[in-house]
């Protein structure tokens, strides 16, 4: 033997065209879609006799199971260690997550506040509000949503088209799905692509990880919907524990739309997104596209450093 050594043998054919990026979005999207749909779906506590308290235990129940079926995947289908579920920092990112999205909210509503666009009203009885309802919708939102779109589409089209197209691209694919929400506007979805796309998607960027996306976008739903008792996205009025009123003008207000199509929504959300992505930008892994990389073989992994959740490009 003359102490070279041997190289990894590639995988055979069969395996490189099921590991490649377009197939692996179309096959972990159907997964992810018919569980999460089912916890996302508003009528599920309906069809299957559940109280609203144990409709919340259903989804916590529910998104075990996604994240144990993420696992799965991630070893069996891609062949690779699961990275963005992992236990180690979960606690702190879900908190920082948590918090950073009832702050960024709190403080769009504050703005909108202070330029006459919504007033409080009153408070309304924890017994009359939706709160188990929003507790759980948050989330199966925060968790279903943030692997379909920033774990699976933007992972894997990071590896075509690099990290900045991946990123442009999920934006506008979520922001143009809320077309299909009630009282849906144009606006309302430009302003997710905006806000929710960049903001979303630079958390995930920033630590490899699910655990900030899903939490900075549970505790936005939850906060405008219970919180401030806001329509989120257009799905009607929200009972949440303040009673408030919004009044004058939709680039103001969001209109029937919600706060998330507000001008002071798309400031502060963009501001903080744009601010996250620097400091992704700053760690280093970002990706240029498969054209512009060495070699037509070349392929893309971003280890993180499990502390320190440093990136890099191999």
């Amino acid at each position: 033997m003359d102490g070279t050594p041997a190289a990894e043998a590639k995988p055979n054919l069969a395996l490189r065209i099921l590991r490649f990026p377009i197939t692996l979005i179309m096959i972990e999207a159907i997964v992810f879609i018919f569980i999460g749909g089912a916890l996302e779906a508003a009528d599920t506590a309906k069809r299957i006799g559940l109280s609203r308290a144990g409709f919340f235990l259903f989804v916590l129940v529910g998104a075990v199971v996604l994240i144990l079926v993420w696992k799965a995947m991630r070893r069996w289908l891609e062949g690779e260690r699961d990275r963005e579920f992992t236990l180690p920092g979960a606690g702190a990112e879900l908190g920082a997550g948590l918090l950073a999205g009832f702050l960024l909210f709190s403080l769009m509503t504050g703005l909108v506040a202070l330029l006459g666009g919504i007033e409080l009203v009153g408070t309304r009885p924890f017994a009359k509000t939706q709160f188990w309802e929003w507790a759980a919708l948050g989330v199966a939102s925060g968790l279903f949503e943030e692997t379909l779109f920033r774990g699976i589409l933007l992972r894997q089209l990071e590896r075509l088209v690099g990290t900045w197209w991946a990123l442009a691209a999920t934006a506008v694919l979520f922001g143009a799905l809320h077309m299909f929400n009630p009282d849906a506007t144009w606006t309302g979805a430009a302003s997710i692509m905006m806000e929710a796309g960049i903001l979303l998607g630079a958390a995930y960027l920033y630590t490899r990880r699910l655990w900030l996306a899903a939490g900075l976008h549970a505790a936005w739903n939850f906060t405008q919907a219970w919180v401030f008792s806001i329509p989120v996205s257009g799905t009607g009025q929200s009972l949440g524990i303040l009673v408030t009123r919004r009044k004058g003008p939709d680039w103001l207000t969001g209109g029937d739309f919600g706060l998330e199509a507000s001008m002071a929504a798309v400031f502060v959300a963009t501001v903080a997104g744009l601010f996250l992505l620097w400091k992704a930008h700053q760690k280093g892994g970002f990706v240029a596209p498969m054209w512009s990389r060495r070699g037509s073989d070349e392929t893309v992994r971003v280890d993180v450093d499990a502390d320190a959740h440093a990136f890099r490009e191999d």
